[in-house]
């Protein structure tokens, strides 16, 4: 009996399912090639690991992390202490550790290289303006700043670089990072932040400005986690923590290059670093253009077809409600108008705190963006009825339920169709947004793109299936109108 239960206990150990690993990383090709290290070592212990890449930046990611959305991500000391740990005062790796903990993460050591802030301009533009430090920019009011969105509101971004600096500069305007790289080699743009590892500055020739007042902290590569992944997966802890004082400035300058510059997958220069450096033989996550293409599509639809249906069925009644109460349904359509009002993306980052990251905070926007237009249509169609129809029904002695649904909804049909068929079109492009939260979709590409300058790539593979996807829908809606409503009472002329 003893040797039994010893055989159904080994059984049930050999069959304990492998931890999944969830590793996240920033809108950035130097943290995707992290996360790619990271998972292919998570991997390599016999976990189930996700990437889930171009998450944002530094507080999307940390509040994906503290909700157990991800188990780590690759971040940087400086960014810690100003963003994560504001005003603490924290600056050493250990005080860092120590003031994590206390938060229930952990941190591993340095991985070898900083990539800190800098300003940098053409170096053309500041051999002629005589300008080598950024002290020196004080002389230039009339030069023009652009700098990536999240340096514009940082706590060491913009708002304490100029009060250290005294920079009197009013021409200052947030834009994607990659995009000021475009607008200081066009001359629109005089002066951009940049991150030392970028292989840019080499690339466009640019000037890095002496940080002579010592503003910029040290921007250590780490990798963040959640304290209970020790416990969880102690080997992939273990495997991630072996890049420790690993990587080189160079060699993540190269990486970066290779990335950006010849158009290499992440997955594959992450590969042949952990090959060349910790021995390790890895096999690179590698999906063809189709294979993607397909992921993508998959996800697109499915985050439009279930924020509509949701929407659907909670719009079409708000509409009605709105025709037969007007004075109630009128704030009920105030209140969708105001939503509608708010920006896309400001709105995904509003539930990342309270739905995390990945297809639920997208599908919940979509939702919201959906009410308007069904509502209002379902609004508008049922108060466009003629009364003497609505009197010949109540005549003919026939309920308000019956009304409803052999008058009042078919007369309305062409209408309310009209506002679902304008609410999905509305979701396809909306949904883009979704990648960058980690929803996926055709929004993944256009986010992956932006940083690599592959505008080719984002455009045949992420935009353009997005407007075909569009157009499918509207001809979906066409057929669905012409089977669900009268030929009589359409709208468009036969």
């Amino acid at each position: 009996m003893r040797f039994r239960w010893l055989f159904v206990v080994l059984l049930a150990a050999g069959c304990t399912p492998p931890p999944e690993i969830r590793i996240g990383s920033k809108q950035q090709p130097e943290s995707e090639i992290l996360g790619e290290m990271a998972t292919l070592l998570a991997d390599s212990t016999g976990a189930r690991a996700e990437h889930r890449r171009s998450l944002g930046g530094t507080r999307v990611l940390w509040n994906a992390l503290v909700k157990g959305d991800i188990d780590a991500y690759p971040e940087y000391t400086g960014t810690i202490s100003a963003e994560i740990l504001v005003g603490s005062g924290v600056r050493t790796v250990e005080a860092i550790r120590t003031a994590l903990a206390e938060r229930g993460m952990g941190m591993s050591l340095p991985l070898g290289f900083n990539d800190t802030y800098a300003i940098g301009m053409r170096k053309d533009l500041a051999a002629r303006l005589g300008v080598t430090r950024i002290s020196d920019l004080q002389a230039h009011p009339e030069l023009k700043f652009g700098f990536s969105s999240e340096f514009m509101n940082r706590a060491d971004g913009w708002p304490g670089l100029r009060q250290r600096y005294q920079l009197p500069q009013q021409d200052v305007r947030g834009l994607n990072h990659d995009l000021a790289y475009a607008g200081l080699i066009s001359g629109t743009l005089d002066a951009t932040d940049l991150y030392s590892t970028d292989p840019k500055i080499c690339r466009y020739d640019l000037r890095v400005l002496a940080d002579d007042r010592g503003y910029f902290p040290a921007y250590q590569a780490v990798f963040v986690y959640r304290a209970d992944l020790r416990q969880r997966a102690p080997a992939v802890v273990a495997a991630i923590l072996r890049l420790e004082n690993c990587i080189s400035e160079a060699a993540m300058i190269d990486m970066n290059a290779r990335v950006e510059e010849d158009k290499q997958p992440e997955s594959q220069v992450a590969a042949d670093f952990l090959s060349r450096e910790l021995n390790l033989s890895l096999q690179p996550r590698l999906e063809s253009r189709l294979g993607e293409l397909g992921r993508h599509t998959r996800e697109h639809i499915y985050l439009v077809s279930v924020s509509l249906a949701a929407a659907i069925v909670l719009a079409v009644p708000f509409g009605i409600l709105a025709a037969r109460w007007p004075i109630a349904g009128q704030g009920m359509l105030a209140a969708a108008g105001i939503i509608q009002t708010i920006p896309s993306l400001a709105l995904l980052v509003f539930m990342i705190p309270f739905l995390g990251i990945g297809t639920k905070p997208a599908i919940a926007a979509l939702f919201l963006y959906s009410l308007l237009p069904i509502a209002q249509n379902t609004y508008t169609g049922l108060q466009g009825i003629p009364g003497q129809i609505r009197e010949s029904a109540a005549a003919l002695g026939l309920p308000v339920g019956a009304r409803l649904r052999l008058v009042e909804l078919p007369l309305a049909a062409s209408t309310i169709l009209a506002g679902i068929k304008t609410a999905a079109v509305i979701n396809v492009g909306t949904a883009t947004l979704g990648g960058f939260i980690g929803a996926g979709g055709y929004g993944q590409v256009i986010f992956d793109g932006i940083p690599r300058g592959d505008y080719v790539g984002l455009i045949v593979w992420g935009a353009f299936p997005a407007a075909l996807l569009a157009l499918m829908v509207l001809g979906l809606f066409e057929v669905a109108e012409r089977l669900v409503v009268p030929k009589g009472l359409r709208l468009t002329m036969e």
